[in-house]
């Protein structure tokens, strides 16, 4: 299992953080990673100081059906196909697109990088969503393998999860019969808030194993790491919240060699 979604259509509940920390946690473990930034926010790209337009973003790696020259390099071991605003029209051209649900796996399928397909250069693919149950997202779920799904130990956190769930199914019984829901992981977490421990109690009750064991801790230098162009991990390597990262990349290896057992 190498392609993994990160997938809330809740916004603000720590999903590009997730993204990008997790990446950057392997990367600084000699593992190559490739981060999609597929949400028109831009998001992950951003938060790692990459900006760029149109004819530099995965729009139009799409267009050329290879990614290679759109990818960058901000850490070793660590790639970024950055996306931009432009992608928000995307949706009304795929419209009328025959098997629109099929652009990204296709991009990913087709795109070289150093003479090898991304899946033989790269260990793991990750790829950003929008926060929202849209065309996009449904091509991020037919090319990816795993889901996993970011969710804020906050009032309201679970409802919504059911929708998500039920179209994670939808996907594999359509387009993707080898999705699985891979892991579940509990962000903004404090430990002096009573509701904090309820939300992650019921998500391990409801969800079972599907959760990781590490929990995000909630960290005002979380939020401060995206304004300088830096994951929080090198922003400040030994906050809570970045150690926290390098004990889920712990977690995700092992869970990930489980699946390939």
């Amino acid at each position: 299992m190498k392609i993994f979604a990160f997938i809330n259509q809740k916004g603000g509940v720590g999903k590009t953080t997730v993204a990008i920390n997790l990446a950057r946690a392997l990367s600084l473990k000699n593992y190559k990673i490739l981060l999609i930034d597929f949400d028109p926010q831009a998001n992950a790209g951003s938060g790692l100081g990459i900006r760029v337009n149109k004819e530099e973003s995965i729009y139009q790696a799409l267009i050329e059906e290879n990614c290679e020259r759109f990818l960058k390099n901000p850490y070793p071991n660590f790639y970024v196909l950055p996306s931009s605003i432009d992608l928000v029209g995307l949706e009304v051209e795929l419209v009328d697109l025959p098997k629109r649900e099929y652009l990204l796996k296709k991009l990913i399928e087709k795109s070289t990088f150093n003479g090898f397909p991304l899946k033989n250069f790269f260990d793991f693919i990750f790829i950003d969503s929008p926060p929202s149950l849209s065309l996009i997202t449904v091509n991020i779920l037919t090319a990816c393998e795993g889901v996993i799904i970011p969710l804020q130990c906050e009032y309201y956190a679970l409802e919504g999860l059911s929708l998500l769930v039920r179209t994670i199914r939808g996907i594999k019984k359509s387009f993707n019969p080898d999705l699985v829901l891979f892991g579940l992981v509990l962000t903004m977490y404090d430990k002096r808030n009573r509701l904090s421990y309820e939300v992650a109690e019921e998500a391990k009750n409801h969800f079972k194993w599907i959760v990781f064991n590490t929990l995000i801790p909630r960290s005002v230098r979380v939020s401060e790491a995206p304004s300088f162009g830096k994951p929080v991990i090198d922003y400040e390597p030994q906050n809570k919240a970045s150690l926290s990262f390098i004990e889920l990349a712990e977690e995700f290896l092992e869970r990930v060699k489980n699946y390939s057992k």
